[in-house]
């Protein structure tokens, strides 16, 4: 996660005999569309809620799965679709899940039962884990030096956009085709993106993205497959669940979900010493900037997925704005995250981390001013005096994901592309559940015993700041030790 400037010409995780391909900006293009469609699934839901319900007369319980059940698959994918991407081609594996992915979203659409529906959300999910890691690998092999840091910093644009927009998009889609069946073009609005996607993915996305090297064209390591997928599901099903899933025996699943996942580990090394191909390269973890980076954005992505929750119960519930009027509400963070992480991609290589511990002291000082600002309005305009604080947060926010994306795989070989960028995404969505159930729980818990929403806003906000707070210090421990390093090397050269 380095602080410095990267050298003159370096190439990060690619040869010295890379050459561009013409194509690359535009099958970037190509894959920014793909994955603010993926992703913008995982927010646009949630405004459609009151819809389903009303449509097919969905219970709790099956609301939640409509919700969780799509995150649950799509971050136990991520690992193995991005080592699938790596060994046998991304082209490929992006094809197929964008595939899949748009005729899930027609299945959602066309669904006349709660089931239905749900099993349909879960494969949807599914195609989303399978299409990200393809596009982090791709920008992996399609760019270097400061290029790359653009690129990244375009995908943390979409990233912010696509979390934030989701409730706006939503909104204005159930208010144009109505209530009972509004929520169905929530789904089907995919349609037509995937299929001019896939076409322009034929013509422009590079048909060869595996790596020649026979090592990572063996086995995909089903042993370690299973054992991942199993400790990944052990540990987010009752953070995803944890309002609806009633008693404490869910818990019992998280130290077996850790010991699952200890194995994994201990499999992995196993299986690398046999030389064989592993699911994840355990010797990326040495790298200080990928193990730190992966770490950060787990915290951080625990208190950031949490603000769109608590904020829009607060303003439907609280406040009983229309979905379209909390998600312009929110709008004002997702312009300010876009326009800083087009930015910040451009700086990324000359600033280093200290550029994401600036992002994450605005995104505190933002949240902050906006419980501020909630406590100053009790009233309708409420959603006026948050576009200041959510204009601020979302700004610092723009400096959080993609930076800290770029410098966490900077050093990473290409051929692993995929995979270390799938480990990441599974530790953003680890913490995204996490986040979720703890700031969740703080949330109700004051709504409960003081009958008050901007109560209880204000205390989730604390508990969101809190997590923001600690991917901040790790920030900070990493510029502090990457100077001590410098200084270190300075004295002996």
């Amino acid at each position: 996660m380095g602080t410095q400037p990267a050298a003159a010409g370096r190439q990060p995780g690619g040869p010295e005999g890379y050459v561009p391909d013409p194509r690359r900006w535009k099958a970037l293009t190509v894959c920014l569309v793909v994955g603010f469609m993926a992703l913008l699934d995982v927010s646009i839901v949630n405004v459609a809620l009151p819809s389903i319900e009303e449509g097919l007369g969905a219970g709790e319980s099956a609301l939640s799965w409509v919700v969780s059940g799509y995150a649950l698959t799509f971050g136990l994918v991520l690992v193995p679709s991005g080592r699938l991407g790596d060994a046998y081609g991304r082209r490929n594996a992006f094809l197929g899940g964008l595939v899949l992915f748009t005729l899930a979203s027609v299945a959602c659409g066309v669904a006349q039962t709660t089931g239905w529906l749900v099993v349909a959300r879960l494969v949807q999910g599914m195609a989303g884990g399978l299409l990200n890691p393809q596009i982090s690998g791709m920008i992996q092999q399609l760019f270097r030096g400061a290029e790359r840091g653009r690129a990244f910093g375009m995908l943390g644009s979409t990233i912010g956009l696509s979390t934030a927009v989701g409730p706006l998009l939503g909104g204005v889609l159930i208010q144009v085709f109505g209530a009972a069946e509004g929520w169905r073009w929530v789904f089907f609005v995919n349609l037509p993106i995937g299929v001019v996607a896939f076409l322009l993915a034929l013509r422009l996305v590079p048909p060869v993205c595996a790596e020649s090297d026979p090592e990572h064209r063996q086995s995909l390591d089903p042993v370690g497959v299973l054992l991942l997928g199993a400790g990944v599901v052990a540990v987010m099903l009752p953070l995803v669940e944890e309002r609806q899933w009633h008693g404490q025996g869910k818990w019992l699943l998280e130290p077996l979900g850790v010991a699952l996942l200890l194995v994994f580990l201990w499999w992995e090394k196993r299986h690398r010493g046999r030389g064989l191909a592993p699911v994840v390269d355990l010797r990326l973890f040495r790298d200080r900037s990928y193990s730190l980076g992966a770490l950060l954005g787990l915290l951080y992505f625990a208190g950031f997925t949490t603000i769109f929750f608590i904020f829009t119960l607060f303003l439907q519930n609280g406040m009983r704005y229309s979905a379209l009027q909390a998600g312009l509400s929110l709008t004002p963070f997702a312009v300010g995250s876009a326009i800083s992480a087009a930015v910040g991609g451009r700086f990324i290589h000359h600033v280093g981390r200290p550029l994401v511990a600036g992002g994450l002291v605005l995104v505190g000082l933002g949240l902050a001013g906006a419980g501020i600002a909630v406590d100053a309005v009790r009233s309708d305009a409420v959603g006026w005096a948050l576009v200041a604080p959510m204009l601020v947060a979302g700004l610092g926010s723009g400096l959080v994901i993609a930076p800290n994306q770029t410098l966490a795989l900077q050093d990473v070989p290409v051929a692993q592309g995929g995979a270390a960028g799938g480990v990441l995404q599974t530790g953003q969505r680890i913490g995204s559940a996490a986040g979720i159930a703890a700031v969740g729980a703080v949330f109700f818990a004051w709504l409960a015993s003081s009958g008050d929403w901007a109560t209880a806003l204000d205390h989730g906000l604390i508990a969101a700041i809190a997590f923001v707070v600690a991917a901040f210090l790790v920030a900070v421990a990493d510029v502090v030790y990457g100077r001590r390093q410098a200084r270190r090397a300075a004295g002996r050269s």
